[in-house]
């Protein structure tokens, strides 16, 4: 539903509660907006202005999202799809079953708790904002989105350049808290600069989101200024360069390769694919001329190089490895884990920090894995069976968007999809990021503002027709009229 329209579905109110109703969304979008604002400056927040802080604000955007859910449930917008209800259904009995699970192990009222609400507020508390930003923004809100990002992107890169450059030990490469912690470290002395975020999944995120958009904007005449193309995009080139991360040039390319995804199902709108194919190269061109750019590409080809030793031969396998690992290892312990799991929020860096005072990971990196040794094998794949459908749900729309002309929509899904199937929900930016695309995506799915773009076909102008006499003026003047006075003549 787009904003300032009432409900079709509902009677026409007063115009006291119209504008009401208006104002709620308005709110509600100001909410949204702040709750973007928020996951870009979290981690600056937890590593360099208030590190003591470090902990309370890994929970800042929660507040935003129960506020924002509290209006939309007074607007009546709040979604009671199939998608929502099922998600409350798994989450609540998560919840209870993880309880009753910790109960005998005797902790203390604060961890028991806090361990397992920080386990209902990372796999679930977030996850129906997807659904409210769809009801509540429209396709320009999204572009709108997606101009801002495109401008941070500039700022962003530069930070992260000057994180690269710096020592390991400058502030500037500080992680989060009060300890003397640093950055992972990318080889050859340098960091893998986080940019304004906690650490390097950030930036992973940012840059495939902002290449989705460059992508967009590229294909689309006048969705963004030029300047404004040029400028992020030779951004875009420089933070992956320095980035030192195999996934976040991955991640980029996926969304460029889903080019091809858009030339196949919809040739018309790549028909300035060879203007963006020439200015890429110009760019990259000017870009690979930078010192800066040539040190980056140096550590990640030394990263990619031992990548290939240990058996990922392509950045493209090493990736598809990864995935795999995520499902491959989730089916290994799949029969191992208790049939009600070890408890909610057991497996995230957070509930560890209720429990043991530190953050580390009591059972296992992997998402898939995690979620079945938390919840156990029945409501664990109940969970992992509605990420998954939620995904192609959202390749089957964006798809039937691509036919129509629109192209906005699968790449945000290009940006995202990872995300949504395997993306690490404990760890605060990469839940946010997770969200907020998806969100993206669904609202350029189910709110179009733009007009569809189709291809303009010659057509044979046709003569005008004169237009027809009536059957009374046909009697009196045709060639078949007839001239007589009816009965007066008898």
């Amino acid at each position: 539903m787009s904003t300032g329209v009432y409900p079709m579905n509902r009677p026409r109110p007063g115009r006291g509660l119209e504008l009401a109703y208006e104002k709620t969304i308005k709110n509600l979008r100001r909410l949204i907006w702040l709750y973007l604002i928020l996951l870009i400056v979290e981690g600056s927040l937890r590593k360099w202005v208030v590190p003591q802080l470090s902990n309370p604000l890994l929970i800042i955007r929660d507040p935003v999202v129960i506020c924002i859910y509290v209006l939309a449930l007074r607007a009546r917008v709040f979604p009671r799809s199939i998608f929502v209800m099922s998600l409350g259904i798994i989450g609540i009995l998560s919840l209870v079953v993880s309880i009753i699970v910790l109960l005998p192990y005797k902790l203390d009222v604060k961890s028991l708790l806090g361990v397992t609400l920080y386990g209902f507020r990372s796999n679930f508390l977030h996850l129906p904002l997807i659904f409210v930003m769809a009801n509540v923004l429209n396709e320009e809100d999204v572009k709108q989105i997606g101009k801002w990002t495109l401008l941070g992107m500039i700022p962003m890169a530069a930070l992260m350049v000057a994180q690269f450059q710096a020592p390991i030990e400058a502030f500037i490469n500080k992680t989060v808290g009060m300890g003397e912690n640093l950055q992972i470290q990318a080889g050859g002395g340098k960091v893998r600069p986080p940019g304004p975020f906690s650490f390097i999944s950030g930036p992973i995120f940012y840059v495939s989101a902002a290449t989705a958009f460059l992508i967009h904007g590229a294909l689309s005449r006048g969705a963004y200024k030029s300047w404004l193309l040029v400028a992020s995009g030779f951004a875009t080139v420089i933070a992956a360069a320095v980035s030192g991360s195999r996934g976040c040039v991955a991640s980029a390319l996926v969304v460029v390769f889903f080019i091809v995804v858009v030339m196949f199902v919809r040739p018309s709108a790549v028909n300035r694919f060879g203007w963006i194919v020439l200015t890429v190269a110009i760019v990259a061109l000017i870009i690979s001329r930078l010192p800066v750019f040539k040190e980056g590409a140096d550590i990640l080809s030394e990263r990619f190089t031992t990548s290939a030793e240990a058996g990922d031969t392509t950045i493209v396998g090493g990736m598809l490895g990864r995935t795999l690992s995520e499902f491959t290892d989730a089916f290994e312990i799949f029969d191992k884990a208790p049939i009600f799991g070890y408890g909610l929020g057991i497996g995230t860096s957070g509930g560890a920090k209720f429990l043991i005072g530190q953050s580390t990971f009591l059972l296992t990196e992997g998402e898939w894995s995690r979620i079945l040794l938390e919840n156990g094998p029945i409501l664990g794949l109940a969970f992992l069976i509605w990420r998954t459908v939620l995904t192609f749900w959202l390749l089957y729309l964006s798809l039937k968007q691509l036919k129509l002309g629109r192209t906005l929509p699968i790449f945000l899904f290009a940006a995202g999809f990872l995300g949504f199937l395997t993306g690490t929900l404990g760890q605060p930016t990469s839940l946010g990021f997770t969200v907020v695309i998806a969100g993206l995506c669904l609202a350029a799915i189910q709110n179009p503002t733009a007009p569809i773009e189709t291809p303009k076909l010659a057509v044979t102008p046709r003569r005008p027709e004169i237009p027809r006499r009536s059957a009374y003026a046909s009697r009196l003047y045709g060639p078949d009229a007839d001239h007589s006075n009816g009965s007066v003549d008898r």
